[in-house]
């Protein structure tokens, strides 16, 4: 998927899956190591402990990692140790976790992603219950970037794009189409027609 996102993508969102938070185990940092990724990246830690993996992730070149509040790493720690290696951070939220669970962290974090599936398999049905929480972070803290994340296609985009999210994160609706590059450019085009 590297190769076929250079073709394209300008900033990529990797999942990192342990096999522990999720059921399904993907690549790790030492993986991505050396891969001629002409793209800016961030690794989304869908992990048990997060914590342990930022210093790999930034030295494999992800210029962002997001982590889950329901991981069993502190969150303040880990929005700490990310400010000190210099990377950014994110916290995601998965459908059923409440934005009150995040609330004391969205000023010291770059973004909050809100699961639109729940994690752990590629191609999940998308949870449009979770776009009532975009107000809801919106109004806890208006400059902190929103993303939704899983099970976004064509049919359901420009509902997503309504809510005035910041950033939206597709899978499966680009990398499973057949054209890649001419999935990814219509998307594009749908969202900013939004």
């Amino acid at each position: 998927m590297v190769e076929l996102a250079n073709e394209f993508a300008p900033f990529v969102q990797i999942d990192i899956m342990d096999g522990l938070f999720v059921p399904t185990r993907s690549i790790g940092a030492a993986d991505l190591q050396g891969l001629d990724m002409r793209f800016k990246w961030e690794a989304h830690l869908m992990v048990a402990n997060p914590l342990r993996q930022l210093e790999a992730f930034k030295e494999a070149g992800a210029t962002r990692a997001i982590f889950h509040i329901e991981s069993q790493d502190d969150a303040g720690r880990i929005v700490s140790e990310a400010r000190s290696l210099g990377i950014g951070i994110g916290v995601a939220i998965n459908p059923c976790t409440a934005v009150a669970d995040v609330a004391p962290f969205l000023p010291e974090v770059d973004v909050v992603l809100l699961m639109a599936v729940y994690p752990g398999y590629y191609g999940e049905p998308f949870v449009p219950e979770v776009m009532l929480k975009v107000s809801r972070v919106r109004a806890a803290c208006p400059q902190v970037e929103i993303g939704v994340d899983g099970g976004i296609k064509e049919s359901n985009l420009m509902e997503v794009v309504r809510h005035d999210v910041d950033t939206v994160c597709v899978g499966s609706a680009i990398f499973n189409s057949g054209d890649a590059a001419a999935s990814y450019l219509r998307l594009t085009r749908l969202a900013q027609e939004g």
